[in-house]
C-alpha cells in the first residue's frame, strides 16, 4: 500500500502523518505542494496539519489552487484514498472533497489539548473499521478553525449516510451536532480535526489514534 503525504509551506504534521503510516505497513512518498503530479500507484493521499500558505485569507482556500491540488482531486475523483488531518480538513473542504466549513473556534480562542475525548460515530468505514461504533477514544487536539459548520440539510445527508466519523464530547470547539470528522459519499475521503498522528505511538503518550492507519492500511492491502 502506497501513500503519499503533501507539504505545504508551513505544515509541520507531515512528519508525524509520515512515520504513522509507516508504522502502519504503508510505503510513504512525500510529496511538495507545487508538484503537479503524485507517485505512481499512489493509493491513499494524505493531508497533514500546521497551515498552508494563504490561512491568512481563509484556512486552506489557497492551497486548494496549489499545483498539487488538480491530481489531489483526480485520484479522489478515480476513488483513491484521501485523508486530512486539522489544516488538512479545511483543505479538503476548500477542495470540495468534503462538505461544509470549518470556522473559528466559538470563543475565537486557539484550542490545544494533549488529549480531547472522541466518540466513534461509525465504524462502517475503512478509516473506522478498527474502532467499535460508539467507542471513546482519547486524540491531541491543537487548532483555531476547527469549528465545523454544515447547513440543516447537509447535516441531514451526514447522518441518514452515516457519514459522520468522529464527534468530540460536548463543547470543544462550537462544532455543529460536535462533529470531529466527517467521511465522503463514497467513504474514501475522511476529514478530521483531532491528531491521531499524534496519538499513534506510546512514547507520544497514548495510542488511540494508532488503529485508524493500521485499519486503513490494513483494508488497502487487502483489496
Amino acid at each position: 500500500m502506497k501513500a503519499a503525504v503533501i507539504t505545504f509551506p508551513g505544515s509541520n504534521c507531515d512528519r508525524d502523518l509520515a512515520v504513522a503510516l509507516d508504522r502502519a505497513g504503508a510505503r510513504v512518498a512525500r510529496v511538495w505542494h507545487k508538484d503537479d503530479s503524485l507517485p505512481a500507484g499512489t493509493d491513499l493521499v494524505a493531508v497533514p496539519g500546521g497551515f498552508s500558505f494563504g490561512d491568512y485569507l481563509r484556512c486552506g482556500a489557497i492551497a486548494a489552487h496549489s499545483p498539487i491540488a488538480r491530481a489531489l482531486r483526480d485520484h479522489a475523483a478515480r476513488g483513491g484514498f484521501v485523508l486530512g488531518i486539522c489544516n488538512g480538513f479545511q483543505v479538503l473542504t476548500e477542495l470540495k472533497l468534503l462538505p461544509g466549513a470549518l470556522m473559528r473556534n466559538r470563543g475565537l480562542t486557539f484550542i490545544c489539548r494533549p488529549e480531547a475525548v472522541l466518540r466513534v460515530a461509525t465504524a462502517d468505514s475503512d478509516f473506522t473499521r478498527g474502532y467499535r461504533s460508539g467507542q471513546t477514544i482519547r486524540v491531541p487536539v491543537a487548532h483555531h478553525d476547527g469549528n465545523y459548520q454544515i447547513d440543516a440539510d447537509g447535516l441531514a445527508a451526514l447522518r441518514d449516510q452515516d457519514r459522520i466519523a468522529f464527534t468530540y464530547a460536548p463543547g470543544v470547539n462550537g462544532s455543529v451536532a460536535d462533529i470531529a470528522g466527517v467521511l465522503s459519499e463514497n467513504r474514501r475521503v475522511l476529514g478530521m480535526m483531532p491528531h491521531p498522528e499524534r496519538a499513534a505511538d506510546p512514547a507520544l503518550g497514548g495510542t488511540d489514534g494508532a488503529a485508524l492507519f493500521s485499519s486503513l492500511v490494513g483494508s488497502l492491502q487487502n483489496a
